[in-house]
């Protein structure tokens, strides 16, 4: 049982690590700590105990000892149950009204106190009544089963993230319920030793799915804030080569104005056009460089009232003469006027829309909607275009990662741009394609910007 001990605090201490401020995170956490001292009794029960009563024989330490298992026992039969039904209410919250999201947890915890109080005492041979703990334990449990599988994610990357989720944590916590209450309850005792085979196949698939596919979205969180620390440096980085280019640029083009005076004056016509052409690379070289920053700068937020619908109007007007080809639909809800900065989501529309245009060359169908995803609201901007390969995809909001080699325009800034500006408005981008098929862009905005 050591070995589920260590297996079990570790993983608790990985998942407040990676997110210490997301409530399904502190949940999960809480259910592997519980499940921890559930084993830290077993270890004590069956090796520590036992060793200091050979080596120590003093009954004070082994009775000491003794209430300590008895209290991780307990923490383990009465908060493990709970603290998964908690966190399937916090992962699966579209459902709850405000009222249930603030009592159902209070009293929620009114069966394991009342057992606590009110039934024998803690023994190693029967640590709980089982019978009358199953009868909440297990309801809580499966229920809270049921909830995070009803879950549904309208975002590709969600839900992709929300079955792998299912599959790492329904298994393990189901044989759970079964071993540690079920069971038991019909007098089948000690059938929490087979928990170190269950976990022996239970931690690698975390692991696997973890760094693989995401695990209640943490994969997804580092990804972001590895993006994020990129954009970062890069907005830095290209500030200051901004500043130094042009000062630079600005002292070589002063110099080159003297150059090509005195070329004139003395009639050296080929000596001007070499100093032309050195003066159009200068140019060209500052132009580039101002063009990166334009694209990374931090540029603060000025925030107004803005109707989606209006907004794509006024963006798809100038984008007409590439729209030929395509038919646009376009369904935005009514109730669409987010608190948003004008300029900066109207140049990500313009960007996410011409990507999708340039994806259809020969012409095809572009989606516009809303969704509503939990309080959030999402637009969905979808063609049946090209389509991106699963590498592709991953790489596409990477800063300078660009499948358009053949413009010289393109630095593959577009989509990371867009992606900054959805994060400052306190959102997010993500793309779901197939290569034939088209691609979905989902932009989402936070609920809290909603025009009441």
């Amino acid at each position: 049982m050591l070995f589920v001990l260590f297996a079990l605090w570790i993983i608790a201490l990985g998942l407040v690590m990676v997110d210490p401020r997301s409530s399904t995170m502190r949940w999960m956490s809480a259910i592997a700590f519980t499940g921890g001292f559930g084993a830290l009794a077993a270890v004590l029960s069956e090796t520590f105990i036992p060793y200091i009563q050979q080596t120590v024989p003093n009954p004070s330490i082994s009775t000491l000892l003794y209430r300590i298992m008895g209290i991780c026992s307990l923490i383990s039969y009465y908060g493990l149950p709970y603290s998964f039904a908690m966190l399937a209410l916090k992962y699966n919250a579209a459902w709850q009204k405000p009222a249930i999201r603030t009592w159902l947890p209070i009293g929620m915890l009114l069966p394991p106190i009342a057992c606590l109080l009110f039934t024998p005492g803690y023994t190693e041979e029967m640590p709980i009544t089982f019978p009358i703990v199953a009868l909440w334990a297990v309801p809580y449990i499966f229920s809270g089963a049921v909830l995070i599988v009803m879950k549904m994610d309208r975002l590709p990357a969600m839900r992709r993230t929300h079955l792998f989720t299912c599959l790492a944590l329904l298994p393990p916590i189901l044989c759970v319920g079964v071993l540690n209450y079920v069971m038991p309850s019909f007098g089948f005792y000690r059938m929490w030793v087979y928990h170190v085979w269950i976990l022996a196949f239970v931690v690698p698939f975390f692991v696997f799915t973890f760094f693989k596919y995401g695990f209640l979205g943490m994969r997804l969180l580092i990804e972001r804030r590895k993006l994020d620390s990129t954009l970062r440096a890069i907005t830095s980085g290209t500030a200051i080569l901004n500043h130094a280019i042009k000062n630079d640029v600005g002292k070589m083009r002063l110099f080159l104005e003297k150059m090509k005076q005195h070329a004139e004056d003395t009639n050296q016509t080929e000596l001007i056009q070499d100093i032309e052409v050195v003066m159009g690379a200068s140019q060209h070289i500052r132009d580039m460089i101002s063009r990166v920053h334009e694209q990374t700068q931090e540029l603060p937020l000025r925030v107004s009232a803005v109707h989606l619908g209006d907004l794509l109007e006024e963006v798809l007007l100038p984008l007409r003469p590439y729209l030929a080809k395509i038919a646009v639909h376009s369904n935005i809800s009514e109730e669409s006027t987010l608190q948003l900065d004008r300029i900066q989501i109207a140049e990500t529309l313009t960007n996410v829309l011409m990507n999708a245009i340039e994806a259809m060359p020969q012409g095809g169908e572009l989606i516009i909607r809303t969704l509503q995803a939990k309080k959030n609201i999402v637009l969905e901007i979808k063609d049946n275009g090209l389509g991106m390969e699963k590498e592709v995809l991953k790489q596409v909001l990477e800063p300078f990662y660009t499948t358009k080699s053949g413009s010289h325009s393109n630095f593959g800034l577009g989509l990371a741009y867009c992606y900054s500006v959805m994060k400052k408005h306190g959102g997010s981008l993500e793309l779901s394609s197939s290569p034939g098929k088209g691609t979905s862009v989902f932009l989402t905005f936070p609920g809290s910007r909603l025009q009441t």
